[in-house]
This record gives C-alpha cells, structure tokens and sequence, in this order.
C-alpha cells in the first residue's frame, strides 16, 4: 500500500512538471579576433571571447513571464547577469508588461535596459496606442502608430523629443525612414535606408544624418558605434556632427553566405573614417555557424588604420 501511495504521489510530481508551460532557448558563440595595426608605435592584438545566453519563458494562460541570462567573458574576467525579467499579460483588450528589459538597437542609438518599466499597449479601430513610463516623467511616452495605403506610421512622444518611423515598400524595394528629434537646438538625427533583392544579391543602402550637437551611437549593420575608444584602438566611436553611409552587398556561393559592407563616416574635419568589411558565414553540420569577418580600417587618426579577422562558431539552441 504505501509502495502504491509513493508511486501515486511520484507520478502526480511527474504530471505536474509536463504540464508546466516553461521553454527554455538560448545562444552562444566563441569569437577569436586578429589586429594588425598599420602603425609601428601600436601593439597587435589576439584575444579570444565568448557570449554565452540564456532565456527562460514560463507561461500560464494569457500571463507570459520572461527571465533572461548572459555570461560574457574574456580571459580576464567571466560576469553572468540578468538581462531582461518581465511579466507580460492582457486585460480587457490592454496589453501590459512590467520589468526589466532592453529597448532595442538602430541605427542611430545604442540599446538601453531600463529597470522598473511600465507598458501598456491597445488599439482603436487602425491606430495602435503605446505608453510607456519607469515612473520618472521624463521616461514617459506615448506612441501612435497605424497603416495608410501600404505605409507603416508611427509618432513617438517624449520627453523634450520626438521619433517619427516610416517604411514601406515599392516593387520589391523596402524603403525606410527614422528620425529623431530633441528639442535642443542642433540635436537633431534621421537615417533613410533602402534594400532589395537584385539577380539574387541583397543590396542595403543607408545614410544617418546627424547635427552638430547630435551623435550616431548605435550598433546595427551599418556599424557598432556604442563605444568611446581611446586613440590606437578599433572602436568605431562618432563625434557630433559625423555622417554615416553605408552599403551591403550579400549573396549565397557554394553553400556559404558571402558579404561585403562599405562604411565611410566624414563631415568633421580630422575625423574621417571609412572600412570595408568581408563576411563569410557557413552552417555546419555539428549544429554550428562558422563565421569569418576581415576589416581594414582606413582612420583619419593614423594609429587605428588596421586589419582585422575575427572568426567565430557560434550556436543556437
């Protein structure tokens, strides 16, 4: 009997687990990077560096909770950190989520994780409505957003500034326009980015326009442009006032997907940057992704002119 009881009370343990609504995925990728610096007075450098993620996603009903993980390390230091961590749900026809989370790169600014986040989203008839708050006023906003004849609109309101988005496409062509606008004088930043697909070569053009008190700092395919480096170092870092044009060029060869970017920033005078960079990507078959990046840095500061490889083996799970 009680060898009845315990596998009884085993198997309701076992039941209770499968039905638990819990996915758990993650990435990683190990990169070793190569650069030889044009000038003599410059050290090479070798390092190897991996990303290690993990997110975690619990559902119950219309109630979503998500908790995520990274571990990114060097050969110096190893941190792991909880990224984002919300809880998502709807109540009559309102959609809100309350945490943690990233709000995203683009073009023009780096990705911020605000703590303490409050959203709430709903439409009215073609037109979506989004608040969000971290309980400051100045991280207040609301956004409207909708459709018109194949146009994608949206306004966002902020704090002394504004962001506007449009997108559309046209034969085939995606075109795509992002500003946005303080209300301090000179502050002001739009990127216009078209892509399409011609005899099988995916082609990206963009150009980020900046003003003279306004900084490009994000990290997309047009370039990293989040840090602050110090002279004689590979960082991509903009001034105010610096433009940004871009072009991609990417097709299939033999199995492997081939890349090549043009990136050239001027506008300030003894700021001048360009670098072409190569992009070889392979599936393989352990699971994998091989990937091989060459950049060659033409800087207007001598001591950055360089050459870079960076391979990486990267897998999603």
């Amino acid at each position: 009997m009680k060898k009845q009881l315990l596998i009884a009370a085993v198997a309701a343990t076992m039941t209770s687990v499968a039905m638990a609504d819990i996915s758990i995925a993650g990435a990683a990728k190990v990169n070793y990077k190569t650069t030889d610096f044009d000038s003599a007075s410059v050290r090479d450098t070798n390092a190897f560096t991996n990303e290690m993620d993990l997110n975690i996603t619990g559902k119950s009903g219309a109630t979503t909770v998500v908790m995520n993980f990274a571990n990114d390390s060097t050969a110096a230091t190893s941190t792991l950190l909880s990224e984002d961590n919300y809880v998502k749900t709807s109540i009559e026809g309102v959609n809100l989520q309350v945490g943690d989370w990233d709000n995203g790169n683009n073009a023009l600014r780096a990705s911020e994780r605000g703590q303490n986040k409050f959203e709430a989203s709903t439409s009215m008839g073609p037109v979506g409505i989004k608040y969000q708050t971290s309980g400051d006023d100045s991280d207040d906003s609301v956004t409207l957003s909708t459709e018109l004849s194949g146009v994608a609109l949206s306004y966002k309101e902020k704090h002394k500034s504004e962001e506007i988005k449009v997108s559309t496409a046209v034969s085939g062509v995606s075109i795509s326009y992002f500003a946005m606008n303080s209300d301090t004088a000179n502050s002001d930043k739009s990127v216009v980015e078209v892509s399409g697909a011609f005899g099988g070569v995916d082609i990206k053009v963009a150009q980020a326009t900046t003003d003279t008190g306004a900084r490009v700092t994000g990290d997309t395919w047009m370039g990293d442009f989040e840090s602050t480096a110090a002279a004689g170092t590979t960082a991509y870092d903009l001034e105010n006032g610096q433009d940004v044009r871009a072009i991609s060029l990417k097709t299939s060869i033999a199995g492997n997907t081939v890349e090549f970017r043009n990136v050239d920033v001027d506008d300030v005078t003894g700021s001048d940057m360009s670098y072409n960079k190569f992009i070889v990507t392979r599936p393989l078959a352990n699971g994998t992704t091989f990937e091989a990046t060459y950049t060659d840095l033409d800087d207007s500061v001598a001591t950055k002119d360089s050459a870079q490889l960076d391979l990486e083996l990267a897998v999603k799970f």
